[in-house]
């Protein structure tokens, strides 16, 4: 049996892309151990990103590991360090569920309602 890997169509690459209507970044793929380089990048670039409040499309995300979640608790974190905010969107299921087990870890999240 082999691993799949990264270039397999079946195993969800992760891309980020400016959103056109706000100032932010829209997630697609999944993030895990395979694309944790990639999602440190793109949270770079959303860091830089001008204005008091930055969005993060995570609808086109099907799966956060918690080291995912850790990594936008510590993006969010950044952001309220310089007095903005980091505004995600339509948070998958898995981060949910990490939240609802570690929310005190994961205060620093805010979702749009």
């Amino acid at each position: 049996m082999s691993t799949p890997h990264r270039h397999d169509r079946s195993v969800p690459a992760l891309t980020a892309l400016p959103l056109r209507d706000r100032p932010g970044t829209r997630l697609s793929g999944s993030c895990d151990l395979d694309t944790r380089q990639v999602l440190s990048a793109a949270l770079g670039v959303v860091a830089r990103i001008p204005g008091p409040v930055v969005h993060l499309d995570l609808s086109a995300v099907a799966f956060l590991d918690a080291a995912a979640v850790a990594a936008l608790v510590q993006a969010s974190t950044t952001l309220n360090g310089q007095g903005r905010r980091l505004l995600l969107h339509h948070p998958p299921y898995s981060l949910r569920k990490v939240v609802e087990m570690f929310p005190d870890e994961c205060a620093a999240l805010e979702v749009a309602a």
